[in-house]
């Protein structure tokens, strides 16, 4: 799912091709995408565009007439920009948002359909729609301290939980665990003020790098190849490699449809974490230290 470096980096792209431009139509190719019906889309029509926010994981446009529209890219949802008489994407695009100088195409590839469009009325009905976590960029120690104290939860679901922290997921979470050198299951309620104040530092760090880094790439145009496996990334998406900082090879958790990377190494002070079927599978074979699979 697209974070917050890939998602600045979306906002700064839309705001230099359609800022005060006028959205003249709303083609809905998957009539599914739109989960709103008052007002109903039309009423977007023929509104010009007047600013762009972030809300959460989710890219807020704001329209005349105190409209919003908000699309959700969830996993596997992109937005394409075409130029005028372009071909869309084919069975993958959802919508085009058509302006005079290019459509913007939102598609998801995949069949689960997850990614999601909105329209609503006013700002309360915006704010209806925020988690609630709070913006970490913007954010002093103190309000970090107290935001990741809220709730007794382990690290890596404290900074991916929407409704402390925004816009930060599954992939951001391990790199900016790893940046700190802590452990993802590490509980809030026991971590010391040095601890935070590293995770703090270790948080803005890796947002600001990967957002640069992004923009670096993007050159001006939308993010390309948006995946939450980058190359660069220090331990998300690399189970089995080495470390950049120590050679010791990658470790994950699974769980769902979601992992945890890290290294046992910088991390969990050498200790292999649990994995909920490998580790229950092999029972007294799992190895309890990285030492033990050398």
């Amino acid at each position: 799912m697209p974070e917050l470096p890939d998602l600045t980096v979306y906002l700064e792209s839309l705001a230099a091709r359609i800022s005060n431009r006028t959205l003249l139509r709303v083609r809905l190719l998957n009539p599914f995408v739109l989960r709103t019906a008052v007002p109903p889309i039309s009423e977007a029509q023929g509104r010009r565009v007047l600013g762009f926010r972030r809300l959460g994981k989710r890219i807020v446009l704001e329209l005349e007439g105190d409209l919003f529209l908000v699309l959700h890219l969830m996993v596997a949802g992109r937005l394409r920009w075409l130029a005028p008489g372009a071909k869309s994407p084919g069975r993958i695009t959802l919508a085009l948002l058509e302006f005079e100088d290019g459509t913007l195409a939102f598609t998801e590839a995949g069949t689960k359909r997850r990614a999601s469009l909105h329209l609503v009325k006013g700002e309360e009905a915006l704010r209806a729609m925020d988690p609630g976590g709070v913006e970490v960029m913007d954010l002093p120690f103190e309000q970090f301290l107290s935001q990741l104290k809220k709730e007794n939860h382990t690290l890596k679901r404290a900074l991916a939980d929407p409704h402390l922290f925004a816009g930060i997921g599954n992939a951001y979470s391990d790199e900016i665990l790893h940046r700190a050198k802590l452990s993802p299951v590490a509980m809030t309620s026991r971590l010391g003020e040095t601890e935070i104040r590293r995770l703090f530092e270790a948080t803005k760090t890796v947002l600001a790098e990967w957002t640069a880094r992004i923009r670096d790439e993007a050159k001006g145009d939308f993010p390309e190849k948006v995946t939450a496996f980058r190359e660069g990334m220090a331990v998300h998406g690399r189970f089995g490699q080495p470390c950049p900082v120590c050679g010791a090879p990658v470790q994950r958790i699974r769980y769902a449809e979601n992992e945890t990377n890290y290294c046992a190494r910088c991390q969990t002070g050498g200790k292999l974490l649990a994995d909920r079927s490998l580790s229950r599978l092999l029972k007294k074979s799992w190895p309890r230290s990285i030492d033990e699979m050398d």
